[in-house]
């Protein structure tokens, strides 16, 4: 299978964080030993491009690049109110050409003023939120959301909700498991879904700290056993009280609900990459029971377990027959 073609186009003056971000997570995608995407930078002058940071980038690339691109993402720029019309252009032909387009960051101007977002719910970054709606109205504005898509179309809010989209990005593609490996490969948080109506929940706050990370970790490696705060109390060596109190301090939940977080992502997991019978699913990642697996999936997802393993499952054939063989 060729790799996916992701064409990344700069606006000047362009983030440089923005830039980096699809190269460090897709460059690290691997499917049967093949990098599974194929990233290419491009911009509308090709040669030095002005950053936000003062520095120029070398950009070879044309927007002719688009034109056998699968998916193209627009980067976030310091110049949002002025939309390069040959972007808008490019973009523009490329949606028609049926491409998957995203933005980073203030790259949704671009994506709003080529009509894309007309009708659709987007999101940018915060700072600028106001602005965007005042601009186009006609867009239905997520302003407290990490990313959002809608259809084809893809925008994230600003700086490290670019890295959540990405992987976002590289779980429709390739799955759970794959997303939840590159980000351990690049020391990033694996699941902060962003907002969508279906397949994500609340996103998780960044955590803000590091006194509960070993109880995180050990309830993470436990999950298939019935943990109460009181366990996880008794190995952080805290009372019930000092654990809640700190755990929400640096995570922004309870443990429970950092704990459920954690149980159905597995879940979501499992039902991508195995053909485990509902009950053991469920009694893998702590949820009990077939029925309350189906409850939280469903909640979460929108999709019963059996609907949201069609629809997501990764296993060709022969991964089925593994599978099922080692179940």
């Amino acid at each position: 299978m060729p790799a996916h073609r992701v064409a990344v186009v700069a606006p000047s003056p362009v983030s440089m964080f923005n830039l980096a971000i699809p190269e460090m997570l897709f460059g690290k995608v691997e499917t049967e030993g093949r990098p599974g995407y194929e990233v290419l930078v491009c911009t509308a002058d090709p040669g030095p491009v002005p950053t936000t940071g003062g520095l120029d980038l070398h950009v070879p690339h044309g927007l002719d690049a688009l034109e056998d691109a699968d998916t193209v993402i627009v980067a976030g720029t310091g110049a949002p109110f002025e939309p390069d019309p040959r972007i808008v252009a490019a973009v523009r032909a490329a949606a028609a050409g049926g491409k998957r387009i995203a933005s980073l960051c203030t790259g949704a101007f671009q994506l709003a003023e080529a009509g894309l977002l007309h009708g659709r719910r987007a999101t940018t970054y915060w700072e600028h939120a106001d602005e965007l709606r005042r601009r186009y109205p006609q867009v239905d504005l997520q302003g407290d959301v990490l990313y959002v898509q809608d259809g084809p179309y893809l925008t994230a809010s600003g700086y490290a909700a670019g890295i959540d989209l990405c992987l976002h990005v590289i779980r429709t593609d390739y799955g759970a498991a794959v997303a939840n490996r590159v980000a351990r490969l690049a020391l990033v948080a694996p699941v902060r879904p962003g907002g969508q109506t279906q397949f994500t929940q609340t996103p998780l706050p960044p955590e803000r700290g590091t006194a509960c990370a070993d109880v995180r970790g050990w309830a993470m490696r436990n999950l298939d056993k019935p943990l109460t705060l009181t366990d996880l109390a008794r190995h952080a060596g805290v009372s019930v009280r000092t654990l809640t109190r700190r755990f929400h301090a640096e995570s922004g939940v309870s443990p429970l609900q950092w704990l459920l977080h954690q149980r159905v992502e597995r879940a979501k997991e499992l039902l991508e990459t195995t053909t485990l019978p509902m009950d053991q699913v469920a009694r893998a990642c702590g949820l009990g029971t077939a029925d309350s697996l189906r409850a939280h999936v469903l909640r979460r997802t929108g999709l019963t377990p059996s609907a949201y393993r069609a629809q997501f499952s990764r296993l060709g054939t022969a991964g089925r027959a593994a599978s099922s063989s080692v179940a």
